[in-house]
């Protein structure tokens, strides 16, 4: 775990148990210690496993407590797994249990839940050639933990943030009076004083594209399809001719996605995998 996840899981930690675990300090001796597992509840891919287990001992040392934390994950991530399935077992003081448990458990199911849906993506796409994408689109704070589901359940990370990779998008073109040449032209003498990143930038239209076509080459390394309906986006495909990478977005859904990969585009990004999220149901069990 790097810092910035410790600090993303002691924030939770902090948001859960600031005021304190009253229920728990009242019920339970601090002194007991015990087990409990992660217990799954519903099918899907595992992802976040380790964090979640983590999480107790992240409480114990930010509680100053001198007490014993460990885990042993029973399946690892990436893995599909079934109702009733065992995933990990802590052995801790109960009231450190008790006192982390929900918020391991909103971590572990949000992960899982990213990382089944993707799973569910990716195999609709089996075969195309397209490779399935997430966004910026996360929780605020847990692209971390976002970005790792969607690794998990077979899917690739865009850009972690905004200073990875140029994105030009509608409203950037839109500042420029809709004149994608001067933008690109703006492009170009940017990258005279600045290092290269990788530079995509979006079209909504065949026209946009065939500007893209003419002044874009040697600058502009991706094309990102948007909103386009199937025939155009296969024809945006076939006038390319390989010469940029492709990507489509816009009403992606398990029910698009496959037609969308047919077309022959190289990447599909998916906001949904992260932005609509449903967590897989995992609960904590007191043996």
């Amino acid at each position: 775990m790097n810092p910035e996840e410790y600090s993303i899981i002691v924030s939770a930690l902090n948001e859960d148990t600031g005021k304190g675990d009253p229920t728990t300090e009242a019920t339970v001796d601090s002194n007991k210690v015990g087990t409990a597992f992660f217990l799954a509840k519903e099918d899907g891919i595992l992802s976040g496993i380790e964090y979640a287990c983590e999480v107790f001992s992240v409480y114990a040392k930010r509680s100053n407590r001198e007490a014993e934390v460990t885990h042993q994950i029973l399946i690892p991530d990436g893995t599909a797994i079934k109702i009733n399935d065992r995933l990990a077992v802590i052995s801790a003081p109960l009231d450190i249990i008790l006192t982390a448990e929900r918020v391991a458990l909103n971590i572990l199911q949000r992960m899982c839940g990213i990382a089944t849906m993707t799973a569910q993506f990716v195999e609709a796409v089996r075969g195309t050639g397209a490779t399935i994408l997430d966004t910026r689109k996360t929780a605020p704070l847990l692209r971390p933990f976002d970005r790792y589901a969607v690794k998990s359940g077979g899917g690739n990370n865009h850009r972690y943030s905004l200073g990875d990779m140029i994105l030009v998008k509608d409203n950037h073109i839109a500042a420029n009076e809709m004149n994608i040449e001067q933008v690109i032209k703006k492009l170009r003498v940017y990258f005279q004083t600045h290092d290269n990143i990788p530079v995509e930038l979006e079209v909504t239209d065949l026209e946009q594209f065939a500007v893209v076509q003419e002044f874009g080459v040697g600058i502009i390394d991706r094309v990102l399809f948007d909103n386009f309906l199937l025939e155009d986006l296969r024809e945006g495909v076939k006038r390319n001719n390989g010469v940029f990478d492709t990507e489509a977005s816009g009403g992606v859904n398990l029910n698009t996605v496959g037609k969308i990969a047919e077309t022959g585009v190289k990447y599909i990004s998916v906001g949904a995998l992260t932005h609509s999220v449903s967590g897989l149901d995992i609960s904590l069990e007191v043996e």
